[in-house]
């Protein structure tokens, strides 16, 4: 639980207020993260205009599959979450929760694979990233522009991610996740 006094649904109007509801519309409630992130409205929209642009060239598939590694990596349960719930609608429930336990043995192309052990490792350790690492995406048919791409999703995974571990957001429930799922996805952070 976070220190950071939010604003509750009453106290918020114009784009907060809109930002609250989509919560609410999507999860049946209006997520901490949501609430400490919308106190600054200029950086959360920053960071919705920076998630769509790297989102967008790469493709929701890939997208998605770059943030569960990123927020792997980065120890992220909360991003790992929300993400994995995001997921369902790219990959039936079974895969996604082969792939929350080992990307690597869950039916994922060997350029997918690639791209996840890069994205987890930006998030573990990307002061020891080397010509190797990106090397072994081009090996893998990425073109320089999809290297930035995956790069840039990843980082940007982590500003999020440890923005809000920072600031205490608690770990919630998100709906349409089945426990297994949720465990699978969560294992080992």
């Amino acid at each position: 639980m976070t220190i950071i006094t939010t604003p509750t649904d009453d106290e918020v109007s114009g784009t907060t207020a809109e930002i609250y509801a989509s919560d609410r519309d999507d999860l049946g409630y209006v997520a901490e993260h949501t609430r400490l992130m919308a106190m600054n409205l200029d950086a959360f929209a920053a960071w919705e205009d920076l998630a769509r642009a790297v989102a967008r060239p790469l493709g929701l598939r890939r997208y998605e599959l770059v943030t569960l590694a990123a927020a792997k990596g980065a120890g992220s349960a909360l991003c790992r979450l929300a993400h994995g719930r995001r997921s369902l609608s790219l990959f039936e429930a079974g895969q996604l929760e082969r792939i929350a336990r080992d990307h690597r043995d869950a039916g994922l192309t060997d350029a997918e694979v690639a791209m996840m052990d890069f994205a987890e490792k930006v998030s573990r350790d990307a002061a020891g990233m080397t010509d190797a690492d990106g090397e072994t995406l081009r090996r893998h048919g990425f073109s320089d522009r999809e290297i930035v791409d995956i790069a840039l999703a990843a980082a940007a995974r982590n500003y999020y991610s440890r923005a809000i571990a920072a600031l205490g957001a608690s770990v919630e429930e998100m709906p349409g996740l089945d426990p297994r799922l949720a465990a699978a996805l969560t294992e080992g952070l």
